[in-house]
């Protein structure tokens, strides 16, 4: 082989395995997990079998735009799993493509949190290490959400999403349809225009506020007013609201909103209820700057149990639904293979703050 048709052939095997490796800046995955799981998946798929020479890493980070490092990551990896063999100084190559064929789950969830680390850390763990999760995050953004759906529809085995969006979210269930059901899990919440058999793990926020609140009349017996702290431009549902409404109609309490917490003073007598953690804060702020006594005066009800809220105020009572078992019973619907719908359980926790 003269150096010509050297050049020829690694040229074509390179572009051969291009078409094969995918990088999303969107994905929450580091890019060398992203090249190394591609590889994987053309091994899967027959497109590289065993004594096919890749890329060097420098031609790759070249083709790839990324660092040499993380070529280099990649390989490394795929070498300690003994997918990859090398020749020092010459090459790489595919050393078996005896790769146990594993579920690939597209994870989509609408922002970063600790309780959206909670779900994915029971999710993951539960479903155990056969399993490729690729994790993405839209940020509440229909057009981000929009874009990867429509890039990666087709390439997994399961679609595990959870849809809340500031605007726009009309048109989801729209792309979500486009899913094979078979293959789709709802994840929070469900969407009504979703149509077929699915598998779903989900809040019922209307009965979950009312029941909740339901469990506090004694505490709340010393107060005459609900106040939702609910912005105007939010992604939490509105059933939130239709649940405290007719949890204060049924037991004489009056309701109203405040979409800026900023902007109102506190009131003696009232409860105040929560959804975003900054506007927590400045809750706070506004109680101590008014010297108002917590629990007796103004009572405090937060949304999503973190560990922080044990401790503020002497404790702060929370409601909020069990990340952990929505995240291991998401994994268990897949392994199950099942299309059940599940609600998650929901719960109050009582502390001084109420």
């Amino acid at each position: 082989m003269n150096g010509s048709t050297y050049f020829y052939f690694m040229h074509g095997l390179a572009n051969s395995i291009l078409e094969h490796i995918h990088l999303n800046d969107y994905s929450a995955n580091p890019k060398y997990l992203q090249v190394a799981d591609s590889i994987k998946q053309a091994i899967q798929d027959g497109q590289l079998k065993i004594k096919d020479t890749l890329p060097s890493i420098n031609e790759l980070s070249f083709e790839l735009a990324v660092s040499r490092d993380t070529i280099e990551k990649s390989y490394r990896k795929l070498k300690s799993v003994g997918i990859l063999g090398s020749i020092p100084g010459k090459c790489f190559f595919i050393k078996t493509t005896d790769i146990e064929k594993r579920l690939r789950v597209f994870l989509l969830v609408n922002k970063l949190s600790e309780h959206k680390k909670l779900i994915y850390d029971a999710f993951a763990d539960a479903l155990g290490g056969k399993t490729y999760i690729d994790f993405y995050i839209y940020n509440n953004d229909f057009s981000i959400f929009k874009k990867l759906m429509a890039r990666h529809v087709g390439d997994y085995s399961h679609y595990v999403i959870i849809s809340h969006f500031i605007d726009g979210h009309e048109h989801a269930y729209q792309l979500i349809n486009s899913l094979p059901k078979d293959k789709l899990l709802l994840l929070d919440k469900l969407i009504p225009q979703v149509k077929g058999e699915y598998a779903a793990v989900y809040e019922n926020f209307e009965k979950n506020i009312y029941e909740a609140m339901e469990q506090a009349l004694p505490q709340l017996s010393k107060y005459h007013s609900l106040k939702l702290i609910f912005p105007e431009q939010t992604y939490y549902p509105e059933e939130i609201i239709k649940g405290l409404k007719r949890f204060g109609d049924q037991y004489a309490f009056s309701f109203s909103m405040i979409h800026e917490i900023g902007k109102s003073a506190i009131e003696k007598g009232s409860v105040y209820i929560n959804v975003m953690e900054r506007d927590l804060v400045m809750l706070i702020e506004k109680i101590l700057e008014q010297k108002l006594q917590v629990g007796k005066e103004v009572g405090v009800i937060s949304y999503n149990e973190i560990p922080l809220k044990k401790i503020i105020l002497n404790g702060i009572t929370t409601v909020s639904t069990d990340f952990d078992w929505m995240g291991k019973r998401a994994a268990q619907l897949i392994l199950e293979n099942s299309r059940d719908h599940v609600e998650v359980p929901f719960h109050i926790t009582l502390r001084d703050s109420l």
